[in-house]
This record gives structure tokens, sequence and C-alpha cells, in this order.
């Protein structure tokens, strides 16, 4: 395109790109959605970020009046409830937002015939399958969390043929509660951790997801993207175990010099939860490279960039 084209003239990933057409991310304050900011920063993309009372998921009128003043170039779903065993007790609340309040943010995008990114999780399957999950495996949840994000999913689908869900694991980074920040809380209070050690998956940072969710998001608009609609995994390269996951958030906090717990193994059995959590969480994400291109790092490389991250913000704190 020449130089001196006319904004009017310019491709909508064009126009994300300088601010002329933001993307809209439902969420504000969650570690992806404020992963997501701090990319689009980064890449001088215009993003916008929206969590209750400017975007409520649970009322239609909220959602529409949303979309409608943001005019956006594309919409991403970074909002859910998460609260994986609190769930357990709040049925209601967790449909309301993962399945209702997904379906009326993608009946938003839809209306108005931009690109919309959903994410999901490995919580959909039961994790008896011994290899890494596929996207047309069949879906089968242990808990309310698993099956409100499954109902959202199809609800996602129904809404907007043309939209793209992104199933992810482990999901981890220096803001908000996560078990990245909970094994480093624990290294500061406690002598012993201990850890499930029979529970398999790929720890994958919100940074790399959110990368790949504005490298998705900037291929989809004003290309053609029906054929290429659906489900996908996207999750870290590697994998292991929530102990071996600690086991490495220790060595590389001691390696910053910073005090670490004795780590115990345990079984799933020896740490009762109110819900059940797959044994087997790894998810197969050819599909995903295959169509878009997109790779997600080792998750031993991310994991190291993170403890950098938080060691730094760490300093930086100090009075």
């Amino acid at each position: 395109m020449a130089a001196s084209a006319s904004a009017s003239s310019r491709p909508r990933a064009e126009l994300a790109m300088h601010g002329h057409a933001p993307i809209l991310v439902a969420g504000k304050t969650g570690q992806l959605a404020r992963s997501l900011a701090e990319e689009a920063v980064l890449r001088g993309v215009a993003l916008i970020a929206m969590e209750r009372p400017q975007l409520d998921l649970t009322d239609p009128g909220s959602v529409e009046r949303a979309v409608a003043a943001t005019a956006p170039a594309a919409v991403s779903n970074a909002a859910a409830y998460t609260a994986v065993d609190q769930a357990e007790a709040e049925p209601a609340l967790a449909f309301a937002l993962n399945r209702d309040g997904a379906a009326r943010l993608a009946a938003a995008a839809a209306q108005r015939g931009v690109p919309f990114i959903h994410v999901s999780t490995d919580y959909v399957f039961d994790g008896r399958k011994d290899a890494p999950y596929r996207e047309d495996d069949v879906p089968s949840p242990l808990g309310v969390y698993g099956r409100s994000k499954l109902a959202g999913e199809r609800a996602v689908r129904a809404t907007c043929p043309a939209g793209v869900i992104l199933r992810t694991s482990w999901l981890y980074g220096r803001f908000g509660r996560n078990f990245v920040t909970t094994m480093l809380q624990l290294a500061r209070t406690r002598e012993l951790a201990r850890v499930v050690d029979d529970q398999h998956g790929a720890p994958t940072a919100a940074r790399d997801l959110a990368r790949a969710i504005l490298d998705l998001t900037e291929r989809m608009i004003g290309a053609d993207t029906q054929g290429r609609a659906g489900i996908y995994h996207v999750a870290a390269q590697g994998e292991t175990t929530w102990h071996g996951f600690a086991a490495a958030i220790f060595s590389g906090w001691a390696r910053r010099g910073r005090r670490v717990p004795q780590l115990e193994p345990i079984t799933t059995a020896d740490y009762p939860t109110a819900a059940r959590r797959p044994s087997n969480s790894r998810l197969d994400c050819s599909k995903i490279e295959r169509a878009f291109g997109l790779r997600l790092p080792a998750w031993q490389d991310s994991l190291e960039s993170c403890l950098d991250e938080i060691a730094e913000a760490c300093v930086e704190a100090r009075p």
C-alpha cells in the first residue's frame, strides 16, 4: 500500500495497528487481559480492555453498549469464572459468565462481522487419555468449571460460527493469583511445600498466550478465516507435573538468591479438593501451527522470563 493512502482505504489490520479501530478485550484485571494490554502497547496495537461495570457479561445491554461504543476491529474474551473449587458451590454464576456471557459477546461480534477469539480450557477433558488431547477428542469435564467452559464453547460456536476458540492449560504469569505466584508466596512463608505429582500438563505463560492471541487477531482482521474457524489447542511446548513445575520455580528462584522451601511430591488423593482435576491436561497443539503458524515456546524458557520479571518487580518495590 502506498504511504499516501487515506485512513479510510487502509485494511482493518493496519487500522488496528495504528489506533483507528481497537481490539476489544473482555476482562481487565485478570492475568491474561493484563498481558494482552502490555503486549498491545509494545506492538503499538490499539486495545481497550473492559470489565464490570463498563462491560458486564451477565448484562446483555452492557455487552451491546460496550461493543457499540468501541466499534472494535476484533473482540477477544479473556474474562471468565475461573475459581475451579468454588464453582462447585456456585454453578449458576459459573454458567452465567462462562456460557451465557461468552455467548453474548460472541453474538455482538458476529452481528458486527468482526473476528472473535474466545479462551477455553483443558478442563473440558477428564484426563483419562494416555496421549495429548486433540481438538476432535470428545470432551468429558469432571466438574462445574469444566462443564461451564464446555457449554461456553458450544454457545460461542452457535452464535459466532466464524469465531475461534483457544483451549489452553495451566496459565500463569506475574499478575494475580496463579501457580507461580502461589509457589513464591509459599517460598516466603513455608519450610515445606507438598505438591501433587500425578497430574500432567504444560504450564503456559499468560504473556505467550497473549502474543499468540494478538498474532492470530492480526491474521484474522480483514481476512477470510471462515474455513479456519473452530477450536484450537494452544499451550507451551513440553510437559511436566505440578510437582515438576514447582521444582523448576523453586530452582529458578534459588538461582536468583531467594529463599525456597523443601519440596515434597504427593498424590492427588493426598490433596483432596472440592473439584476433581484431570490427571492428563496435555494438549496437542499441532493444528494451530498448521493453520496459522503459531507455536508457543518451551515452558521452561517462559518460566525463566516470568521469574526474571517477578524478581525485577520485587527489587523495584523495595523501599
